[in-house]
This record gives structure tokens, sequence and C-alpha cells, in this order.
């Protein structure tokens, strides 16, 4: 499952890691160029719980969203 197909709140199974191995710290968002996470999020990942990591992926969404989608983008 790639990151664009995961839904965070349909998918049941173990959350995956959003990181897609292009890691880069944008200066202007504080956030993972490929995987739009802040760094403290990424930090915090390998011992949060399901829960969290689903929370963290319904943030990721919604940055996506307000970087994407945005006219002129």
């Amino acid at each position: 499952m790639n990151r664009v197909d995961f839904d965070p709140v349909a998918h049941a199974g173990p959350v995956p890691s959003p990181c897609i191995n292009v890691c880069r710290m944008n200066a202007r968002t504080g956030l993972c160029e490929g995987c739009f996470r802040t760094i403290d999020e990424i930090v915090r990942w390998g011992s949060a719980g399901e829960s969290e990591k689903r929370a963290v992926w319904r943030e990721i969404k919604r940055r996506e969203a307000a970087l994407f989608d945005e006219p002129g983008n």
C-alpha cells in the first residue's frame, strides 16, 4: 500500500510508516519534504502506539491537502 492509498480512518491493520526515503526538512514549513511529518513526529514514531500513528497520518493528509489543493499549486 502506498501513502496515497492509505486511509488512517478506514484501514484496520497495522499503521504503516509514512516515510518514503526522501528525508529533507523544509525550513519554511518545518516538515519533512518526503513524509510531511515534523521532526518531533518522526522521532516519536518508533515508540508511538497505533492511535498516535493514526493521528499523525490524519495530520499528514490534512497537510497534503493544504499544500496541494490550494489554487495556483
